[in-house]
Formats: structure tokens, sequence, C-alpha cells
């Protein structure tokens, strides 16, 4: 369990808004076979950040306050110095946006290599998303790993991703928005990725394969034993 800076720390098992999964032969599974999860509020000169870390603990869910009234709501949705202080000393460089026409398209799994590796922060402007990470660090615990989490425009919520991880989604909806921030600008000769559905990671994708509409390049991406040895 992690305690937050006002010292009440708090485990939560499950949330509605938030489905987590992991990869073949994890040790950390639930007898239902989604993953226990650590919830921790955290407090910064009246706001608050609610951070839910998956199994795989570097990938976190962060969802700011809502300020709600009878307009709407507005929310804090990056804050450099709130990262800084959750441990996250990140500074994002480029943002990205992103439409889905079809439900079951699926982008990914992508990453970016070494000098130019990449953290991201994900969000959804619009529909619904089933979110990917996959641990592609080869001395790591969770090598090979994935969590997923559910992602949707009414839950004011975003994914964390670090540099080191694959990341991929499959929209639930049709035009689906997304938002990604990036910690390293592109660079195509940095690129790299895994094939969305191969089976030696184990990810239940929400989507029969011969449905899902994909990219020439995502269809091309190799296998996860095929990846060229990486250092992070």
């Amino acid at each position: 369990m992690i305690t937050d800076v006002s010292g009440n720390g708090v485990v939560i098992d499950s949330n509605p808004l938030l489905s987590a999964t992991l990869g073949p032969n994890f040790s950390n599974r639930r007898n239902d076979g989604k993953t226990s999860l650590n919830l921790w509020p955290f407090y910064l000169a009246g706001r608050m950040i609610t951070v839910q870390e998956l199994t795989i603990p570097e990938v976190k869910i962060l969802r700011p306050k809502v300020h709600r009234d009878d307009r709407g709501y507005v929310a804090e949705i990056v804050h450099e110095k709130d990262l800084q202080t959750l441990g996250l000393p990140i500074r994002f460089v480029q943002e990205n946006q992103s439409l889905s026409r079809q439900k079951g398209t699926v982008r990914g799994l992508h990453f970016q290599k070494p000098p130019d590796a990449q953290a991201k922060l994900v969000r959804v402007l619009r529909g619904k998303i089933f979110d990917v990470a996959v641990d592609v660090r080869p001395h790591s615990a969770t090598y090979g790993k994935h969590v997923t989490a559910i992602l949707s425009e009414d839950d004011v919520a975003q994914m964390f991703i670090p540099a080191g991880f694959a990341h991929g989604f499959c929209t639930l909806t049709e035009d689906t928005v997304m938002l990604y921030k990036m910690s390293a600008f592109y660079a195509p000769s940095s690129e790299g990725g895994v094939l969305w559905n191969d089976p030696a990671l184990g990810i239940d994708w929400p989507i029969d394969p011969a449905q899902a509409v994909l990219s020439g390049k995502d269809v091309k991406l190799p296998l996860f034993k095929d990846l060229p040895p990486l250092a992070w």
C-alpha cells in the first residue's frame, strides 16, 4: 500500500471506471483475473489528484479533481509541479490528437527507442478505448507483461505510460478522439513496435482480429520475440 502525503493511505481493489488485467503467468492476479489496484489521493495547495497504480506500478492512472457546476466542469489536466511531487519529473514537449472513425480501430503497439524514448500521457476526449501498455525493457521484472485500462470521455482520467513500454489501444466507440502528450519529439528513425495481437503477449483484446481496423504499417510490426535488444 502507498501512503499519500496527507497520511491517509487506502487500497481499492476495483473501480467501476477502471478495468485492469495482466498478461499470462503474472503472479499477482486476483481470482477473477483482474489486478488489485493501489489508489491514493495526492494533495497539494488545495488541489487533489487521485493516482491509481496498476500492478505494473510504473503505469498509472491519474485522475484530477473535477470542479462541476451547472455549466459543466473545469479540471487541471497537467500541472508540472504536481507531477514532480508525484515522482514523475516529466516535461512533455509534444502533443498529438488522433481521430479514429470506426469502432474496433487498433493503433499500436508503438514505442520509441533510446535516445528518443518517450513517456506518454494519454486521455480520451470523445468516445471510449481499451488501452494497453506492454513492458519492453529487457532487464525488467515485468518484461513482456502488460496492463490494460478502459478510458472514456465520461471519466476525466489519463494513463501515464513511462519510457520503455509499448502502447496501443482499441476503440470501443465510433469517432473516438485521443490526446497524447509525449516527453520526446517524434523521431521516425527511433520508431519501434510489436504486433498488437502477438499470442505470446496474451492480451485479451475486445475485438475479433478479423474485424480489427489497422494501418498497413501496424499489420507488419514484428512479434515480441523478434524485438532487437534495447538498452533502456
